[in-house]
This record gives C-alpha cells, structure tokens and sequence, in this order.
C-alpha cells in the first residue's frame, strides 16, 4: 500500500469518527480550479504591482478600486466603508444574493507591512513554483483566492445560498483598529467565516492547514517621570528616568511567563534628548499577545506589583496595556468544519492539517469574537516570508486552494 493511501485512511477514520463521508473529486470543479491557476496569477501580479502599506492612502485606495471593480464584474453590489480610526481609508464590502438558505462570509486585508518604494528592492519575481512580491502571500493572496474561486462559481451556476458576503479591509497589518468592529457586526449577521490569510508552505511546513486558534493583540507602554539636570555639573540633582526605565524592563521582561495564556515583549523604548543632560522621561513600548480572554487584566495587575519596586527615588513609573484585536479560539463547530476541509482535500490526495494556534494576529478574532459564526482561518495560498524579506507563494497550492475554497462554499450552502 503506497503512503498516500495511508494517510486518506487516516482522514477517512478521523471523518468516519466525526459522521462526514470521504467522497470522490469533483472533476468539473478540480478542472476548473486548474483551469484558473493562469488567471490568478495574473491577478497576484497586478495586486503586488499595487503598493499598498497600511498607511498608503493612496496604495490602499487603488487596491479597494481594483477589488471593487471585480467584485463588480462578478455580479456583487458593493460599498465602499470608511474605516473609524488610523489613515480612514476605504473597506470594500461586496454582496452576492443567492437562492438558498445559509449567509455566507469571506474575509481578507488588502494593506500590507511595506512600506511605499519597497518594489524597488523587492521586485515582482517568478522563480520556479514560487513568485516573490511584497505582500503577495499576507494577504493578495488571500484575495486572488476569493475573487478567483467566486469566478468558478459563477461560471458553475452556484447561488445556494441566502447572502455571499466578501469583506476586505485596508488596516489589519495595524490591528485592524478602523475597521475590527465592522467586521465583528458584519461576521455576526452570518453562518460562516472564512478568513483568507495564508497557509505556510513547504518545506517550513511539511503540509497545508487550516487554523483554529490565534492570539490576541495588545500594545503596552511604561513610562517613567524623573527630573531634568546638567549631566556634568550636577547630574545628583536629577532623578534619572533612563536608569529607572532600565531597571523597570529588567524586573517586567518576564512577568507573562506566570501568566497562562499571555505574552509580552518590549520592543521599543526612547529617553532623553540631548548628551549632557539627566533625562527627566523616558518611555518603552511592548508587544503583547493573549489567548486568555481576562489576560490583559492579570497581566496590568501583575506589572502594576512589580512597579511599586523603584531603583531611583522621587521617580514615578506607570504601564497602561491598550487591548487590541480580541483572540481567535474556534469552537467546536469550527473545528468541524475544519475536518470538512481536510476531507475534500482527501478527494484530490492531498493532506490538510489542523493548525491549532498560532501567535500572530488575526481578523477572524472579530469575526468570531460573539461565537455567533462558525469562522475558520487560513484559507489563502500557501507561502512565507510574511513581513520579511523574500514573501512568496507555491504556485503548486493555487489549484489546491480554489477547490478547497469552492467545495467548502458549495458544501456549507447545503446545510440548513
């Protein structure tokens, strides 16, 4: 018996466990997938063309034209919603009304990390079965994903369904701050959520997955008031916020650890201004993660303990911990749905895995922040190098992913 055979009866035993049947491809569908690999790819390269860092008003505007105008083209009304906070720039929010039953939602970002001028050194490039782009994995193509598989669709005749939302949003590389909220009161009106952020490629990973959990977001800032003097006259007079700064992160850097469900690292810090003087403030940043829905509470209360341990009298020292995106834990039913995924790969012998957590940020924290949506993340390409040097996709996940994605549409709009 040749491997791959083992590992669909593994799934097929796991599916079995779970009530859902392991059925034949849908040659139509796989044809079509493979059909519309060419095509999604040129969608990616236009996309990554477009620079689109999430402080680019102009970028950002120029991708919401070019995902409106084919959202458009396939048959959606759209609307173009400012976000609430950060560059005010536009969500595109696309509507298909079907003939069924069930509400359905996709979800993907259009901004990226980059910052404008960054194709200059990190050119658009084809290498092999990967093709190299800022952005192009986190999240283009997640997006190419979406309009390329609502495109066989389309052509397959497929409306069984109530509504078909598409939301793509131009702040999540910032915390999705302008439009979170939107996305959690859209994802609420729905059954289902599939966000479209990418699935890691080989050989980092040795098969693709969907994801069931990732970590929350916070941002936290210690600052510390000291007292200014001349640093070569009379530096005893001062009160040295820089030292006292200093001693504070050493005491900090590993409260998180006593703390299941957090993370916090600082990241940043900034004190005086000039050479020859005490500096009188100074202040440090940290990155702060969570699965732990009260973590952000245990955590102030425990810094807020190690703050009252000074080094340099007459200094005052505070943290405040500004909650970010919520974390994303799916439920049970999400994880069902999953085991769907991983079934309709069988069909074409690939595997799928189950990733269950992961520490990066994601909009499917919003989406599934009431629980009442089933939401299931990581339905984009496969890639890597996400907010680094060299991001790629596997041009050998394209097919794979447009079935995937078509099949689970097809299959959630069944249901009653």
């Amino acid at each position: 018996m040749k491997p791959r055979h083992v590992s669909m009866l593994a799934v097929l035993g796991l599916l079995a466990g779970s009530g859902t049947a392991l059925a034949a491809a849908d040659e139509k569908l796989k044809a079509a997938a493979e059909q519309e690999k060419a095509p999604l790819i040129e969608t990616l390269r236009d996309m990554v063309m477009i620079e689109s860092g999430s402080g680019d008003a102009e970028g950002l505007k120029t991708m919401a034209d070019f995902t409106e105008a084919r959202l458009k083209a396939l048959g959606a009304s759209t609307e173009r919603r400012k976000t609430t906070a950060g560059t005010r720039a536009d969500m595109v929010i696309a509507t298909f009304k079907g003939s069924g039953t069930r509400k359905l939602m996709l979800i993907a970002h259009m901004d990226t990390v980059y910052q404008r001028g960054i194709l200059a050194s990190e050119p658009y490039h084809v290498d092999g079965n990967r093709i190299y782009g800022p952005g192009i994995a986190d999240d283009k193509g997640g997006i190419a994903v979406v309009l390329h598989a609502l495109k066989m669709l389309k052509d397959a005749g497929w409306q069984d369904y109530a509504t078909l939302t598409v939301s793509f949003n131009p702040d999540e590389e910032v915390g999705s701050i302008g439009s979170g909220e939107i996305i959690a009161e859209l994802a609420d009106q729905h059954d289902v959520v599939l966000s479209c952020e990418p699935t890691v490629a080989a050989p980092v990973a040795k098969n693709e997955s969907l994801l069931l959990g990732a970590s929350g977001t916070a941002t936290a800032k210690m600052e510390v008031k000291g007292r200014a003097s001349h640093a070569g006259a009379a530096p005893d007079l001062g009160r040295n916020a820089l030292i006292e700064l200093a001693h504070q992160l050493l005491q900090a850097k590993d409260v998180a650890k006593s703390i299941p469900g957090t993370q916090l690292n600082w990241t940043t810090a900034q004190a005086g201004t000039v050479r020859n003087q005490i500096p009188e403030k100074a202040e440090a940043g940290a990155d702060v993660r969570l699965t732990s829905p009260d973590g952000v509470a245990k955590l102030q209360a425990a810094l807020d303990e190690k703050l009252k341990n000074k080094l340099v009298p007459d200094t005052e020292t505070t943290v405040t911990i500004t909650p970010g995106r919520p974390p994303f834990v799916a439920s049970e039913r999400g994880r069902a749905l999953a085991q769907e995924g991983q079934a309709i790969y069988a069909e074409i012998d690939r595997k799928l895995e189950i990733a269950e957590m992961t520490g990066g940020g994601t909009d499917a924290g919003y989406a599934s922040r009431s629980g009442k949506a089933v939401v299931v993340e990581s339905f984009g390409l496969a890639g890597f190098g996400y907010h680094a040097r060299d991001e790629f996709i596997d041009t050998n996940s394209i097919a794979p992913r447009l079935y995937l994605m078509s099949r689970i549409l097809i299959e959630q709009g069944k249901k009653k």
